[in-house]
């Protein structure tokens, strides 16, 4: 095998490619790429029982053509298929016109955290999942399709954090330990003793938070586009800082260099109508809340601290890093830091997606997601 820097970790690194829409259902073409060594913690199977249960798991959902030998992988990405750069099918904009009987449906609920009232809505039945949100999103503008597949066989839970949309921004001063802070309670407020957790953006630098603090409260934890923080994360370009500074503080134009942080422009280029698509809400988001968490992300990216990347060799929970590879928001480098770091976490990278790597591809998202939480304890 190729020598890898992170060996002796657990590194699954999928590679979706070609979603090929059909009368009956969606077939999705696949690159599955495994790089696995036992690190012995966290996922209790061995390297044949992983890729057996996860290549069954994906033969289920339709995930074909992988790489079964391990043995004669390839880790250079430039030598994998790449993702069908345009949208994945018409039923992905079919299911955001659903969006309606998903979320809209779903009555609002509140419960009072600490100083605020925090609120939320729940879809499903089964075992928990919790969904944090990214800065300045609220909880309505998770894909559709995602929270439609997710809520089979799941409680997805969906919330506003501090100050966003319907959740209150109450007294005390923005930071990732009190977002942190105001999860778990209320995690507590809703009488879960503990939920799977899947952070998103700022909402994986809240999860990675949570899962250090109150470990007792993680079953599983889901980290996508993220970073571990400080001197050890690589930061975002000038230039990247510099779009989203001039978004948040209205001092552009136009949203195109804000888009392009946010998705590939090649990928924009050839999906001229891709907002059509992702879903729309009447939630208010007040700039100065903006401003604030545009502050406590920046702050958590940046190396003037020592961040969390040391603490991560604590974690137990079976957890998945995921990440698009033309990510720039949060550059996706960060998420091979967070595998090395987190005992037995597993990776995937998904080609020519970017920080919007959930709009971008919400089958192939759905889908790892869905597999991961079926193949791990």
């Amino acid at each position: 095998m190729k020598s890898s820097p992170f060996l002796y970790k657990l590194i699954i690194i999928i590679i979706i490619a070609n979603l090929i829409p059909s009368l009956l259902a969606l077939t999705l073409e696949a690159s599955l790429i495994y790089e696995i060594t036992s690190f012995g913690q966290t996922i209790q199977q061995n390297q044949h029982d992983l890729q057996s249960s996860i290549n069954n798991e994906a033969q289920q959902q339709t995930i074909t053509d992988t790489f079964s030998n391990i043995n004669n992988i390839n880790l250079n990405l430039d030598s994998t298929t790449n993702n069908n750069s345009k949208f994945q099918n018409t039923a992905s904009l079919s299911a955001f016109q659903q969006k309606g009987s998903v979320i809209d449906n779903v009555p609002l609920q509140k419960v009072r955290v600490g100083d605020i009232d925090i609120a939320y809505r729940q879809i499903g039945q089964g075992p928990p999942i919790l969904l944090i949100s990214g800065s300045g999103n609220v909880m309505d503008v998770w894909p559709t399709h995602f929270l439609q597949e997710l809520s089979r066989d799941h409680k997805v839970i969906i919330f506003d954090n501090r100050g966003v949309g319907n959740t209150t921004a109450g007294l005390k001063p923005f930071s990732i330990k009190q977002f942190a802070t105001d999860t778990a309670g209320f995690v507590s407020a809703l009488n879960l003793q503990k939920t799977d957790v899947l952070g998103f953006s700022m909402g994986s630098f809240v999860a990675q938070q949570f899962a250090l603090t109150y470990p007792e409260k993680v079953n599983r934890l889901i980290l996508y586009g993220a970073s571990c923080g400080g001197q050890q994360s690589t930061p975002q370009s000038p230039q990247v800082v510099k779009a989203l500074s001039d978004f948040v503080n209205n001092q552009t134009e136009d949203e195109t260099s804000f888009l392009e942080v946010t998705f590939p422009i090649k990928w924009i280029r050839e999906n001229p109508n891709f907002l059509d698509a992702i879903p729309k809400t009447s939630e208010i988001i007040l700039s100065t809340t903006i401003k604030k968490q545009f502050e406590i992300n920046e702050n958590w990216l940046s190396r003037n601290w020592t961040g969390v990347c040391d603490q991560l060799k604590k974690m137990t929970k079976p957890t998945l890093v995921m990440t698009g590879t033309e990510d720039q928001a949060v550059p996706a480098v960060n998420s091979l830091i967070l595998a090395d770091k987190i005992p037995g976490a597993s990776l995937v990278q998904v080609r020519d997606a970017g920080h919007g790597l959930m709009y971008q591809y919400p089958e192939t998202f759905t889908k790892v997601v869905s597999t991961f939480l079926n193949v791990t304890d």
